[in-house]
């Protein structure tokens, strides 16, 4: 089995972790679900982050099920003799941030120029004009078929007389 490298970061994200070690993002909750101490949430509902000692962490747990054939309990107990993982390395605040991308950054922006709009109007800001909150413009919207207009209505024609033929 080919080794890992792990770049020079110190956290990850899930989606990175799997790529590391090269299992699916299921093995990865489920190792979760058996080793708690796996991973850092900042809060109960954000996403998991793993410092770079959770990623070896999971590549020796990855070494102990594919290949040396342990199950999850016997590998627990063979991490538990090697020594509790080096989790030293708390999780900043700043380690996180660096994670997110430009465009969440960009929304998170925009949900704060909301909520300060939001908050001056109930202030009773005077000119609630200057903090107007700028929308995305929506699509062009599609216009609907015209429905064709309902022929005119005919009048009644009188009944057509029909001559007898007389004999």
């Amino acid at each position: 089995m080919a080794t890992a490298t792990i770049p020079n970061r110190p956290v990850f994200r899930a989606q990175e972790v799997c790529e590391i070690a090269d299992v699916q993002p299921y093995v990865l909750r489920s190792w979760e679900a058996e080793f708690p101490d796996l991973g850092v949430a900042k809060t109960p509902a954000s996403p998991r982050v793993y410092r770079r000692a959770d990623v070896e962490r999971v590549l020796r747990l990855k070494h102990l099920l594919f290949v040396d054939g342990l199950t999850l309990a016997g590998a627990r107990k063979q991490l538990m003799q090697e020594g509790p993982a080096s989790s030293s390395d708390p999780v900043s605040d700043l380690d996180v941030a660096a994670m997110l991308d430009e465009q969440a950054r960009q929304s998170l922006r925009d949900v704060r120029g909301g909520l300060q709009w939001i908050l001056s109007v109930l202030a009773g800001a005077r000119d609630a004009a200057e903090f107007t909150l700028q929308a995305p413009t929506p699509p062009p919207a599609r216009s609907a078929p015209r429905k064709a207009a309902p022929p005119p209505a005919k009048a009644k024609a009188a009944p057509k007389k029909v001559a007898k033929k007389k004999r």
